[in-house]
């Protein structure tokens, strides 16, 4: 899951509101459900003047921020798409396709839903596994769904991940037909986010609003320029102590997106248990990192691969970018709270709360 970015615009600092990701144990809901939406600061304004809107869809608190003269338009159609993805896609909701899907076990999917999943059955290959929607049951087991934490056995574990494995599933593309293996289930939610703030993108260049941006959780994504011409800030959250800014990232026309294990865990006998599950292991990833920041034009990429190299570790996540540097640029945290940045945007990234002393390019 994703928890906060924070979108420094002018002088104030507007941090992202999450449920899913950067709450606690203790107060995060994830049912995969949507609430009413809520105008927070929406103003019929001039050009200069932000028209903003937020709205609790997917789990998470979102705010849609857009400037110029259609601004109020482009706004009103992005909150009416967060609701229409999030009935289509929730897995808290009985009578969304996918809830539907999963119970059946069969379907033919909308054409949003099968691009999605067209998608993720493509990142499940590129990443060697790293990316699977089937993992669902394991989130269950491990009780991130209910938050109804549990520790479950080795023997348990190895029962459900006979039901894991994006090789499992049966997909005809021509037909949008999408078959289940057996008992399994699938969630959409790891590039979900990232598929709707790409979208989002889309109304706004086509409403004509000259420039904006969208927080989903931890997705930021950004349509141009400030108003004044300069670029976005966003500020990574430092996993290792929330109230601090790891660094700030300079950035324009791109997604933004985050994953980290630090928030959303639990503790049992002393041990923490965090959210982002190994598909191989059916285990909280123990890969060394403790953060993982994509930056993409393609939303929908960088959701899916913010998680996937994540799972992956540091070594095979940086081999993985040398294969498609020309995709998206990234930032690995680890445990020792060494910063890896690609060379794409290293110019861009000033270090905060580490030293410059712990932060390393990387270089293809």
């Amino acid at each position: 899951m994703k928890y906060k970015l924070r979108l420094i615009l002018a002088s104030a600092v507007v941090a992202s509101m999450l449920l899913t990701g950067c709450g606690t144990a203790s107060d995060t809901k994830h049912t995969g459900s949507a609430s009413e939406t809520q105008t927070t600061n929406s103003t019929t304004a001039s050009s200069a003047q932000p028209v903003s809107q937020e709205i609790f869809a997917m789990d998470t608190y979102m705010t849609v921020t857009a400037y110029g003269d259609n601004a109020q338009k482009g706004v009103t159609d992005a909150i009416a798409e967060i609701q229409r993805l999030d009935n289509l896609l929730s897995i808290g909701k009985e009578d969304s396709e996918i809830s539907k899907l999963n119970k059946s076990g069969c379907a033919a999917l909308s054409d949003d839903t099968a691009v999605m999943v067209t998608k993720a059955l493509d990142l499940y290959k590129s990443t060697g596994g790293a990316f699977d929607i089937t993992v669902l049951p394991l989130m269950e087991l491990w009780g991130f769904t209910t938050q109804e934490y549990y520790v479950p056995t080795e023997d348990e574990i190895q029962s459900t991940l006979q039901r894991v494995g994006a090789d499992k599933l049966t997909w005809d593309e021509s037909t949008k037909t999408l078959t289940l293996g057996d008992k399994q289930e699938i969630d959409l939610g790891g590039i979900a986010k990232g598929f709707t703030s790409s979208r989002i993108m889309e109304i706004f260049k086509k409403d004509g609003v000259t420039c904006g941006m969208v927080s989903l959780g931890g997705n930021v994504h950004l349509l141009g320029t400030k108003q004044d011409g300069s670029a976005w800030r966003v500020g990574i959250q430092d996993p290792n102590n929330t109230d601090d800014m790891l660094g700030v990232l300079e950035a324009n026309d791109c997604a933004v997106i985050t994953s980290g294990a630090y928030e959303r865990n639990f503790e049992k006998d002393g041990v923490t248990y965090h959210h982002i599950i190994d598909p191989a292991t059916g285990k909280p990833s123990n890969s060394g990192l403790t953060s993982v920041t994509i930056v993409s034009k393609d939303g929908t990429l960088a959701d899916g691969l913010s998680t996937s190299l994540f799972v992956m570790g540091k070594d095979k996540a940086i081999a993985y970018w040398k294969q498609h540097a020309d995709e998206f640029d990234t930032i690995l945290v680890d445990k020792d709270r060494n910063v890896y940045i690609t060379e794409g945007i290293a110019g861009n990234f000033s270090p905060d709360s580490v030293s410059a002393e712990q932060v390393h390019t990387i270089e293809k």
